[in-house]
Parts: structure tokens; C-alpha cells; sequence
């Protein structure tokens, strides 16, 4: 029994070491490269130079605007790109974008790349290939050093220090000689971009330059040069050679003339920044303002317990939220308020400041459980007069237009953003739940101009309305009251005493409150 015992224990330390290798790799600090050394940097510089100390806005609410301004911040790049990001799936989206990364790359820009280590399961050699170029560097963000072959030893790995892989980086940033940058709630996949067939995400991202893309590139150094972040070649057998990433680019150029050939309708949409660019329009159009970048410090990883908060975002926020007067606005596509949050929110809204959520229904939500944490405590602010809007599940349209809660199929609300007394906008990576707060870090800009808050806050509206929303009141019932969910279907207004959603997703809520999950959503 006890030589079984022991059998038992060396194989399932042999089972976690599997794609556990370490080689031992130098890590080679790096900075940002000045803007001023690029000619793309240097004229936006000259354009910032003009506002007297301001920085450049313009929203990119829309899939394909939002997915140009990527590619085309690619061709502009002179000496560097830096991208950070918490999900990266496969797809025509993120395959056309790496075409346009090895490309820049091959007339010279430096390519920092940096992952969370969730976009690595299982893909640690395919991420290598792209590295495997000389002017390619990519790292992984708190990156799980035991079990990485498989799904199963993945999993056992990460039970052996669930206190620290529980908590991720979830910033999207994207710089191009940091000069210009894009902040939002974008991951980078089909799915963020209206190209996947069974769902996608409607999103808000927000291109910025001057000084809050200097300052944002700061935050992308804090995070490259962490202790945290280890280049992809550590957890590779065999590193990937110049004849390999030849091979792979073969794969690539063949993958995207099939999908010209079998997708020309999602092709042409997508790659339309190739024949008509609109980047030089968007800079044009560019709202200055004075603006801020925020982060949270990349250490709050490392918290045995809460993080002090002289880490986080949310302290830098918090005095801009509690200088609330009049009209808050509120979007997150995950929204648990905890007891602290909904302490603010009722005194809010108790002095009169007229507040509006948008989050998604129970039955639009790619995260149930999240919908368990959040439930309970729509009551006690519907009860001090804030008003709920929950996006429904989507019928998809032929095409998406400009701007739109409803996509090319079903639809999930992904944005992220704040308005502040019709004055101030917060765009960034920043749900208002437990783990944007307390677990994962997020990335955000704040910008003061009532001209972009009127913009931000009129697409937020666009997503209350009762044909894409529903409205969650209160009713008599009895000696209390009852929550409906108030819509409207073909101009028609319609009242449910159901909480819309199927079973499965029912329980789903229902078990994540039960076990006490709300912490950690």
C-alpha cells in the first residue's frame, strides 16, 4: 500500500512537470523608445504641442473602426509597438494582425509583445514562432511554471498557488511609437471584432495621443520589466528557428487567402484599412483635452491578501467618483458592487445624484455566475432611486452598423466606462466588480472635456433604450415590492415578473451566490 502510495505521488509530480521547463533565458530590461526618435512620434508630438500640454481623444466604439486603428497604428510605426494584453485567440482578425506585426517587424520595429499567461495554455510554441523573429520579444504576465502541456495538468498546477493564479493581468494597450495609444475593453479575437459567427462582444475602446500616451507607455515598461513577466522562451523544449517561423508565415499567407476566398464578405470588411485608410481622418478629428492615464501598480499581483491600496486604480479614481454631484453613468459588462461599492452608490443617489447602470441580462451574460453576485443587491438600489438597465440577448443583423448593441450575431455587452457629471469619461480595461478591484490589474484614461463625456454618454443611452435593454423596476406588491423587467419588441412596450434567462444559467447565478463566490468575480 505504501509503495502504491509513493507510485502514486512521483507520477503526479512527473504529470505536473510536464511543459513545466525552465531555460534559463536572460531578461533584458527595456524601455520605451522617445516618440521624438520616430517620424510618426515627432508629428504627433508637434500636433500636441499646439494644445498647450493636452492630449488627443477619439472613441472607437465600432468593431471596424476598432480593428483598423490597430492595423493601421501597425503600418504607421516607425521604431516600436508595444501591446499588452489579457486574451489573444485565434481567428482571421488575430492572424491578419500578426501579418501586419511581422511585417513591421521585418523593416525594423522593435515588437514588445506581453500576455497574460491565460492566452499561453497550450500555445506556448506557437507563441514562440512569432518571437523566434529578431526584432520580436514576447513575455508572459505571472506565467504558471509547473504542468503547462496539458489542459488537466494546468489545472492541477495552478490549484498548487490558487492565491497568486487567480489574479491576472487584464489590461488592453495598444502603442505605437509611444505616441499613440488604444485603451478599452477589446481583447484581441474574433469575437471582440464582429467576426465570429456565434458571438461578440459590443466594446468601447478609445485612441489617445500626446501625454497620456507617454504616461501609458510608462505603465507598459512597469509591466514588461516585472518580475512577473518572463519571455516565452523560458517554457519551451525546443526554441523555434528562423526555418520554423518561415514555415509558419508559409501557414499564415495560405490561412488568410483561403479565408479571402471562403469569408469575402467578413475579408473585405476587415481589411478594408488597406485600400481606404481612415487613420489620418481620425487624428483630425481628435478631441483635445486634458487627460490622465491610470493603472494599477503590476505588484498587486504579489499581495498575499487585498492589496494595499496606494496599488491600485481604483485609489487614483475614487476621488473623481466621490466628487460626484449630479449624473453618473455607468457601464460594465460585469458588475458586482460589494458592500462598499453599494455604500457609495446609496449615498450617491440619496444626495440626489441621478445614477444609471448598463450591464448585461442574465440572459446575455457570457459569465453567469457573475450575474449571482450581482443580483442580490439590485433591490436596495432600485429602493434608493437608481435605475438598472440589463442589455438582452441580441438577434444578430446582416452587417453591423457604425455603431450598434446588436452585431452580425448574438450580442454580449464587453464595455467598460464611466461619465462623470456630464463632464468627466473614464474608458479603459476596469469592470466595477471584486476582481477589477481587488485581483486583477486594469488600465484606464480619464479625460476632462465635456464634448467627449456628451459622445460616451449618448452611445451608454443608445444601449438603455428599451428595444436592446431592459429597464429594472420596481412594483407593488402587496405591503412591498417586486422587480419586472421592463422592454419593448416592434415598438411595442412589454412587462416580464420573470427574470428573463434558461434554466442552466439560472443555476449558474444561483450556485455562484450559494458558495459565496461574489469576492471573486
Amino acid at each position: 500500500m505504501e509503495a502504491a502510495t509513493v507510485l502514486v505521488r512521483a507520477l503526479f509530480v512527473i504529470l505536473l512537470g510536464l511543459g513545466g521547463c525552465s531555460n534559463q533565458v536572460p531578461i533584458v530590461p527595456s524601455q520605451a523608445l522617445p516618440a521624438a526618435e520616430s517620424s510618426f512620434g515627432a508629428a504627433l508630438q508637434a500636433r500636441a504641442a499646439e494644445h498647450q500640454g493636452q492630449s488627443g481623444f477619439r472613441l472607437l466604439p465600432a468593431s471596424n473602426e476598432a480593428f483598423a486603428a490597430r492595423a493601421e497604428l501597425i503600418r504607421a510605426a516607425k521604431h516600436s509597438l508595444d501591446l499588452q494584453y489579457y486574451i489573444v485567440h485565434d481567428g482571421l482578425s488575430t492572424r491578419a494582425l500578426i501579418k501586419e506585426l511581422l511585417q513591421a517587424a521585418d523593416r525594423g520595429v522593435r515588437v514588445r509583445f506581453l500576455l497574460d499567461d491565460t492566452s499561453s495554455d497550450g500555445k506556448d510554441y506557437q507563441i514562440a514562432l512569432l518571437a523566434a523573429h529578431p526584432n520580436i520579444q514576447i513575455r508572459v504576465f505571472n506565467p504558471l511554471h509547473l504542468g503547462r502541456m496539458t489542459g488537466v495538468t494546468r489545472v492541477l498546477g495552478r490549484g498548487l498557488n490558487l492565491s497568486q493564479q487567480h489574479r491576472r493581468m487584464h489590461n488592453k494597450l495598444w502603442l505605437a511609437d509611444s505616441a499613440a495609444a488604444i485603451v478599452g475593453g477589446r481583447n484581441l479575437g474574433d469575437e471582440y471584432f464582429d467576426a465570429e459567427p456565434n458571438m461578440n462582444f459590443t466594446d468601447i475602446d478609445m485612441l489617445a495621443v500626446g501625454p497620456v500616451a507617454h504616461d501609458l507607455s510608462q505603465s507598459f515598461d512597469q509591466y514588461w520589466n516585472s518580475s512577473l513577466s518572463k519571455p516565452i522562451e523560458q517554457f519551451v523544449w525546443r526554441q523555434p528557428d528562423e526555418k520554423a517561423l518561415d514555415k509558419a508565415r508559409g501557414n499564415l499567407k495560405e490561412y488568410l487567402e483561403t479565408a479571402r476566398v471562403e469569408q469575402p464578405k467578413l475579408y473585405e470588411r476587415l481589411l478594408a484599412y488597406q485600400q481606404t485608410p481612415k487613420l489620418q481622418t481620425w487624428l483630425d478629428e481628435l478631441i483635445w483635452a486634458p487627460g490622465i492615464a491610470l493603472w494599477d501598480a503590476p505588484s498587486k499581483v504579489l499581495a498575499s491578501g487585498e492589496p494595499d491600496p496606494h496599488l491600485l486604480l481604483t485609489t487614483q479614481l475614487g476621488p473623481y467618483l466621490q466628487a460626484t454631484e449630479k449624473d453618473l453613468v455607468m457601464v460594465s459588462a460585469y458588475f458586482v458592487p460589494a458592500p462598499d461599492g453599494l455604500e457609495y452608490l446609496v449615498g450617491m443617489a440619496d444626495k440626489g445624484v441621478d445614477i444609471r447602470l448598463l450591464t448585461n441580462a442574465l440572459e446575455a451574460t457570457d459569465v453567469p455566475a457573475v450575474h449571482g453576485g450581482y443580483a442580490p443587491y439590485r433591490q436596495e438600489m432600485l429602493e434608493h432611486g437608481m435605475r438598472l438597465f440589463e442589455l438582452r440577448r441580441q438577434p444578430g443583423a446582416d452587417s453591423p452598423p457604425a455603431y450598434s448593441f446588436s452585431g452580425s450575431s448574438d450580442s454580449s455587452l464587453h464595455s467598460k466606462a464611466l461619465v462623470i457629471d456630464k463632464q468627466k469619461s473614464f474608458v479603459g480595461s476596469f469592470n466595477v466588480d471584486p476582481r477589477s478591484v481587488l485581483w486583477n490589474t486594469e488600465v484606464g484614461v480619464l479625460v476632462d472635456s465635456p464634448e467627449l463625456a456628451a459622445y460616451l454618454r449618448e452611445l451608454a443611452l443608445q444601449g438603455m433604450q428599451p428595444a436592446v435593454s431592459y429597464e429594472v423596476r420596481l412594483q407593488p406588491d402587496g405591503d412591498g415590492t417586486r422587480m419586472v423587467w421592463v422592454g419593448e419588441q416592434d415598438g411595442e412596450a412589454f412587462v416580464l415578473d420573470e427574470e428573463p434567462g434558461n434554466r442552466w444559467r439560472r443555476f449558474n447565478a444561483w450556485f455562484a451566490r450559494v458558495i459565496g463566490l461574489e469576492k471573486m468575480l
